[in-house]
């Protein structure tokens, strides 16, 4: 019994060890982030790679939200401290859908269109193939997607970025801005469906938590805004998803 209790006492030091510096497990409770990731996927955060390391322009980082800590959100760092960074309004002639694109440092995040989603979850009814121009010298192209329809946010809230920081307003927008020191702008691939950079501000560096690197398991589960996440919910989410398998998303690598 003695022995038992031992080996116990060190797997808990251990599997606390491994969470506090090298990873943790987060499950997605929103669709801000799809078509990369959907509301069910449980996904590996890497701990460790920014105690070593800064973010870079596409990496999908956790952080704390800045306007309540705690509560963890993941989104895609778009630009960092020093950057400048612009919106610029498109009208795609073969979708008839307003969309819009992030020029960062003069260097144009380019969307080209890949086809429409059929369910359109979560108000994800069209999909583009989006460049990102790395801090390293690199080009990451991922999915993000935009809704046909309604309010789009091409830009930042006013109330959400110093007005010294904002170099061109525009339609109530501030279109043109620089992203302050020490800080990120950070956006989901779902662009007309997440709150993020644009609608409450810039992400401070000691707030990140890490980098987002596997989709361990994956399963239908209900949606959940923040606000209602807690214990309960997350064993309702984990017993949903048990039921509910997507065998095709399970050990899907997110690193690029």
């Amino acid at each position: 019994m003695g022995k038992q209790l031992k080996e116990l006492v060190v797997i808990i030091i251990v599997v606390l060890l491994i969470r506090a510096f090298l990873a943790q497990a987060y499950n997605i409770p929103s669709g801000s982030m799809i078509p990369t990731l959907l509301v069910g996927d449980f996904i590996l955060v890497n701990k460790l790679v920014y105690r070593i390391s800064e973010p870079l322009r596409g990496d999908m980082v956790v952080f704390k939200y800045p306007l309540d800590e705690r509560i963890d959100f993941i989104k895609r760092v778009i630009a960092k401290g020093g950057d400048r960074v612009e919106f610029v309004r498109l009208f795609d002639e073969r979708t008839n859908t307003e969309v819009y694109k992030v020029v960062v440092n003069g260097k144009d995040f380019s969307i080209s269109y890949v086809g429409d989603k059929e369910k359109a979850p979560e108000g994800c009814s069209l999909i583009y193939e989006e460049k990102i121009y790395r801090d390293n010298g690199e080009i990451l192209k991922h999915e993000v997607c935009y809704k046909k329809f309604g309010f789009k946010t091409p830009g930042m809230l006013s109330n959400a970025i110093d007005e010294n920081l904002c170099l061109k307003y525009e339609g109530g927008l501030c279109t043109e801005f620089i992203v302050p020191k020490g800080y990120y702008f950070v956006m989901g691939d779902n662009r007309d469906n997440s709150r993020d950079s644009r609608y409450w501000g810039f992400v401070p560096r000691e707030n990140i938590i890490g980098k987002a690197f596997v989709i361990y398991y994956s399963g239908e589960t209900p949606h959940l805004t923040p606000e209602d996440v807690g214990p309960f919910t997350v064993v309702r989410q984990i017993v949903s998803a048990l039921l509910h398998p997507r065998f095709s998303r399970i050990g899907k690598p997110l690193i690029h």
